[in-house]
């Protein structure tokens, strides 16, 4: 563990926390957004490699920048029309992709500076978000524990507890590239998904409500797929996300709603590098950097474009207030949000 200044933010100094594993894991987290602003793993020839997108310095991330590897809340994922009903009353949310709301509002969990003190085999951040910021209801104490698991797991626990009914989705939003960071497409990474549906969108991307099988789609990830094969389909749920930008439904037993369970595998036959994604919530957002447009570039000097980068959110479902048939993302006073995310990276021959 190491604890050092990363740069500052309306005069309050910004922590970097480096964890390393004697497997040759690198993990470095800022206590700015939360933010996995590297993670270096050997490929199978033994060389380390960072393959989370971000920068190398503080800068950077004062752009305007999609989230890169930073919590994301009080709510993940959007909200349609930035509003809904709780308890007979109607919480109006700032719309920062106007009309909806996307990540928490204008200023979410990505742009806080959080608490930070280091733990054993890793570091803690807390933050308390006070009733009304960016249109929530209630005081919201929230905890995130960010560990070594092993020599080649990252652990992401979260905790959170309110003083009046509220909304909440967290997740962490790092893009990955299993070939290095900066190296170029993610296309021909192999993915497979635990999850036979998915959560259909309209056309501003907001959930029709509908969970509709993946198969026979270009969203069937049920096995292992290569990511390009198909990520140019003429579907209209791909056109309307340009890509892959969807939450998926975990396939989850019967009765099991907050087991740790295997929800992804990626790996890049190019490096070996492999990683595997175990969580306890019951959707993951696979999200393949449409967005990416050339205008940013990150740590290696190198410009981000379209599928530079994936992000593998596991959350709640999108806009899951006004869908009351989605598993309940409501926190009331007394109760605990707990939820686990574990990142582990091997080597496939």
């Amino acid at each position: 563990m190491m604890r050092e200044p990363f740069g500052n933010i309306d005069g309050r100094p910004v922590d970097r926390f480096t964890l390393e594993s004697p497997a040759g894991m690198q993990v470095r987290i800022l206590s700015y957004g939360g933010i996995i602003q590297s993670l270096a793993v050997p490929d199978r020839a033994g060389r380390a490699a960072n393959i989370a997108l971000g920068f190398g310095t503080f800068d950077g991330y004062r752009q305007n920048v999609p989230y890169f590897g930073a919590i994301t809340g009080r709510y993940a994922n959007r909200i349609e029309g930035g509003r809904f009903e709780l308890d007979g009353q109607t919480a109006h949310l700032s719309q920062n992709v106007a009309p909806n709301t996307l990540h928490g509002g204008h200023r979410g969990f990505d742009k806080q500076l959080w608490e930070a003190e280091e733990i054993e085999r890793g570091v803690r951040l807390h933050h308390v978000s006070p009733a009304g910021e960016e249109g929530f209801p209630g005081t919201l104490a929230v905890t995130v524990d960010y560990t070594l698991d092993g020599d080649r797991s990252l652990r992401l626990d979260y905790l959170a507890t309110t003083d009046a009914p509220t909304v909440l989705n967290l997740t962490n939003h790092a893009y990955w590239n299993l070939a290095g960071e900066g190296s170029g497409t993610i296309e021909d990474h192999e993915i497979q998904l635990n999850a036979s549906h998915f959560t259909a969108v309209k056309p501003n991307q907001l959930p029709t409500g509908e969970l509709l099988p993946v198969v026979g789609t270009a969203l069937d990830f049920t096995a292992s797929r290569r990511i390009g094969d198909r990520i140019r389909s003429d579907e209209e749920q791909m056109l309307w996300s340009r890509g892959y930008d969807h939450n998926f439904v975990l396939d989850r037993l019967p009765g099991d709603e907050s087991s740790l369970m295997l929800a992804a595998r990626v790996v890049d036959p190019g490096s070996g590098r492999a990683m595997e994604v175990a969580t306890t919530q019951p959707g993951i957002q696979f999200y393949a950097g449409n967005f990416l447009d050339g205008t940013l570039a990150g740590a290696s000097g190198r410009a981000y474009r379209q599928a530079d980068g994936l992000a593998l959110e596991t959350q709640h479902f999108p806009d899951s207030p006004n869908h009351p048939h989605f598993p309940s993302t409501v926190l009331r006073p007394g109760d605990e949000f707990r939820s686990t995310t574990v990142f582990t990276f091997g080597i496939q021959d």
